[in-house]
């Protein structure tokens, strides 16, 4: 029994820690902001169009998306927003490989705008 009893808080823990770190971006709080930085993975044309206060514009289709991000302290959390939540998703999985703490936006721009 102790064995099953460990076995399954084990289990329980690996599942824990390899979930994604993803919030509704309707959830995303000032103090979330305040805390961290928000970033916007969209090309420039799409940040132009409108763009969450305080974001600062990173597009992820660019060459070298990673590099843009070695200045950036990697004690402080990046909550990544797009258009949808598919570009803000792959770019949370590449920077959290780079050692960053990352949140996916779920929902995008267009759930933000929508609220």
């Amino acid at each position: 029994m102790k064995r099953f009893l460990l076995l399954f808080l084990l289990i329980i823990g690996q599942v824990g820690c390899s979930q994604k770190k993803e919030i509704p971006i309707t959830e995303l709080s000032q103090k979330d902001i305040d805390k961290g930085i928000l970033v916007d993975v969209r090309t420039p044309e799409e940040y132009n169009m409108g763009h969450l206060d305080s974001a600062m514009n990173i597009n992820w289709f660019d060459e070298d998306f990673a590099k843009q991000f070695e200045s950036i302290d990697k004690n402080k959390t990046l909550y990544l927003y797009c258009k949808m939540g598919g570009r803000s998703a792959k770019a949370s999985e590449l920077l959290e490989s780079k050692g960053y703490k990352t949140v996916n936006l779920l929902g995008g721009y267009d759930a933000w705008k929508e609220n």
